[in-house]
């Protein structure tokens, strides 16, 4: 765990010792703990919710795709490792089993926390590491969201279209992690993972070390 994310423990601690070194002076009031701790964000919280699940990786499968829609076939493995976690970005690898065993190990989702919100990008690459054709494309939270849940829109498709276009994140630790695009306010194509149970930890993605 990171500096950022142990900051809201760290104050706790420091607040319950002051707490109690005050209580032993006769006279001495009880300081509120909502007085003394940080209120955290709920953009914050949810990168905490996330970096709960740092250095494991899950399972998960396709739930919806758009009618003709080539990218999986339904039946394929899906594994999300939640690979680094520092302390203002995120690196969840994405990695894909073709129906015939062999793996897909081209996509990253990376989430950087910026002053006022988080930007969502997809860092795509070749088998020999090299930057994909499309690559890095993303957009950024359109409001404080939810500590279980981020929407980040794609502005260049939701100007070409006239319809709000972008991605939504879900986050419940220890039970499913959702990431999918959507249109409008509904999902597009989403994908599942069960974070109940970890499994092994897969490869590098290609480009990273």
């Amino acid at each position: 765990m990171t500096t950022f994310f142990k900051t809201i423990a760290l104050v706790a601690a420091s607040a319950i010792l002051f707490i109690a070194c005050a209580s032993e002076e006769p006279g001495t009031d009880i300081i509120d703990l909502d007085d003394v701790l940080v209120e955290e964000s709920a953009q914050d919280q949810f990168l905490a919710n996330l970096a709960v699940h740092c250095g494991n990786a899950y399972a998960g499968g396709l739930t919806l795709a758009p009618p003709g829609d080539t990218m999986l076939e339904g039946d394929e493995l899906l594994v999300v490792h939640f690979r680094e976690c520092e302390d203002d970005v995120l690196r969840l690898p994405f990695h894909i089993r073709n129906m015939d065993g062999t793996w897909n190990r081209s996509r990253t989702w990376i989430l950087t926390r910026h002053d006022d919100r988080i930007e969502l990008r997809h860092d795509h690459r070749k088998p020999d590491g090299s930057d994909d054709d499309v690559t890095m494309y993303g957009g950024f939270t359109v409001d404080e969201g939810t500590p279980n849940q981020q929407v980040f829109q794609s502005r260049p498709r939701t100007e070409e279209t006239g319809i709000f276009r972008g991605w939504r994140l879900i986050i419940e630790p220890g039970v499913r992690y959702t990431y999918g695009t959507i249109r409008g306010d509904e999902w597009s194509w989403r994908i599942d993972f069960d974070l109940s149970t970890p499994i092994e930890t897969p490869p590098a993605p290609w480009g990273h070390d």
